[in-house]
């Protein structure tokens, strides 16, 4: 057998041996109470946004396109999940405090207007996550909206609000 066939068969046989090795899914259908959505009011249409251009990489729940099956596009894939989720992760917001709540707001705002999110081999490969100008526009409405609610529970916290 010719060097080159042995070459092309081991590569055969390692790709294929990568299939049984495959990384945990990112998958919970369930709304925790610290979802961004239970912790900031969040239009459907904001929420819509958020879930085809964020909610993959930056939540506890992602939903996986066929090419996600194939080893070592899922390895990838789960690197970038894990990545993303330790920058921001939706499905737990709630569980930041109120200033670094503020903070990620602000990081989202200036990732939006950079246009550094989604990353561009996100939209490449998943359309809906395309931001257009319109969406881009209510975001940043909605994240000021958001940072002014939670500045308002900063100074008067539900607690004070009860005694007064």
């Amino acid at each position: 057998m010719k060097p080159a066939v042995k070459i092309i068969l081991a590569i055969g046989i390692i790709i294929i041996a990568c299939q049984f090795f495959r990384p945990a899914r990112n998958t919970n259908s369930r709304v925790t109470d610290a979802d961004i959505s239970k912790i900031v009011s969040t239009p459907d249409s904001v929420l819509y946004a958020l879930k085809n251009a964020c909610y993959d990489c930056h939540s506890n729940n992602t939903v996986y396109p066929w090419y996600a099956n194939l080893q070592p596009v899922a390895w990838l894939i789960s690197c970038h999940i894990r990545k993303g989720k330790e920058e921001l992760n939706f499905s737990e917001f709630g569980n930041y405090s109120n200033r670094r709540q503020v903070s990620k707001l602000d990081g989202i705002a200036n990732s939006i207007l950079d246009d550094i999110m989604p990353l561009a081999s996100y939209r490449m490969m998943h359309l809906k996550a395309q931001l257009s100008a319109s969406e881009k526009s209510l975001l940043i409405k909605w994240i000021q909206q958001a940072k002014d609610s939670l500045s308002e529970k900063r100074i008067y916290p539900e607690s004070s609000i009860n005694n007064l």
